[in-house]
Formats: C-alpha cells, sequence, structure tokens
C-alpha cells in the first residue's frame, strides 16, 4: 500500500517539484539527485505525516531542506569571492566586456542590495559604514552585501558560461542567452551549448 502511495506522490508531484529544485541549483544532474534524496526522505518518513492535506507543503519543506543540505555541503564551489582573478591568458578587450557586464549586471539587482554592493565593493567601504550609510545594523549591512553578492552570482552564471584555469582565475567567457545588455548589444556571439 505504501508503494503505491508513493508512486502517486511521484506521479503527482515529481515534474513540479524537480522544476522547483532547479530554479534553485541551476543544474540538471543535481536537480536529479536532489529529487531522488526528497523520495527516499518521503518513502523513509511518509508514515510520520499525520495529515495528508499538507502532504505538498511537507514535502516542499522536504525539498528546501535537502537544497540546503546540498549548498551547505559543498560551500566553497559556491561561495563568491571578493575578486574574481582573470587569468593573464584573458585579453584586454574579453576584460573590459566583462567589466562592462559586470557593472550592468549591478545594477539590475534590487535597490538595497545594488547600494550595499556598490558601497562595499566600489566605494570601499566597512559594513559599519555601510550600516551607517544605509540606517541598518552592521550584521544587517553584511547580510546584505553577502546577499547582493549571492544575486550577482546567480546572475553571472545563469548569463554565461565562465572557463577557469587550474587556480580559478577567470580564462574566458561565453554567454549562455542574451540576457543581459552586454550580450545583447554582441551581434555574432556564438552562445554556450
Amino acid at each position: 500500500m505504501m508503494d503505491n502511495r508513493i508512486e502517486t506522490i511521484w506521479n503527482e508531484l515529481a515534474a513540479n517539484l524537480r522544476r522547483f529544485i532547479l530554479k534553485r541549483v541551476r543544474d540538471e544532474q543535481t536537480a536529479d539527485d536532489i529529487l531522488q534524496n526528497v523520495f527516499i526522505k518521503i518513502h523513509t518518513h511518509l508514515d510520520s505525516l499525520q495529515d495528508d492535506r499538507k502532504l505538498a507543503a511537507w514535502v516542499y519543506q522536504i525539498a528546501r531542506n535537502a537544497i540546503a543540505d546540498y549548498y551547505r555541503r559543498a560551500p566553497a564551489a559556491y561561495a563568491l569571492a571578493e575578486t574574481i582573478p582573470a587569468s593573464d591568458e584573458m585579453d584586454d578587450e574579453t576584460r573590459a566586456a566583462l567589466a562592462r557586464s559586470l557593472r550592468e549586471m549591478v545594477d539590475c539587482l534590487p535597490e538595497g542590495y545594488r547600494t550595499a554592493l556598490m558601497l562595499d565593493a566600489f566605494e570601499g567601504l566597512d559594513q559599519s559604514e555601510i550600516g551607517e550609510r544605509l540606517g541598518i545594523s552592521v550584521s544587517g549591512a553584511k547580510s546584505r552585501v553577502q546577499r547582493a553578492r549571492v544575486k550577482l552570482r546567480d546572475l553571472l552564471f545563469d548569463c554565461c558560461h565562465f572557463e577557469f584555469d587550474r587556480r580559478g582565475r577567470v580564462m574566458d567567457y561565453y554567454p549562455r542567452t542574451r540576457c543581459c545588455p552586454a550580450c545583447e548589444r554582441a551581434p555574432n556571439v556564438t552562445l554556450a551549448p
């Protein structure tokens, strides 16, 4: 009987749940792995669900926890460094284009995040000065800058495929889509697969 219930849950929720996960991890193989882990947890803990009317909320909470666990296990791979060093092999034109795109993406951030990141990265203010300027606490300023960096990283990786050298320095990049102003202006750019 439980196997039929799991199959029903899979048939009803798997496609939407996979899309939900994929929006948060942006890698199909990782999303599939997380989805599999979610259904293993559903299977092993389904008997603990007391109210079947809350099934979808319960399943999505398991998915949110699995996504959080995924990022906790591999924080170094997803942290946005203070600076992204350019490889010596990257030509000046590529560096300039990437810098313009980055600035335009910063301009696309929501106002509070954009301002905090600009004060930190471009004006060199520390967290206490940012907090004072924005009228928020030091921890609030730190959090806002960190969230701005995550949003910016997501914009960058949604837009472009980056090639790194063995030391993690950017060697080159290719637009995935024409999602930012710089990519839209590039008439003959080959989009990354």
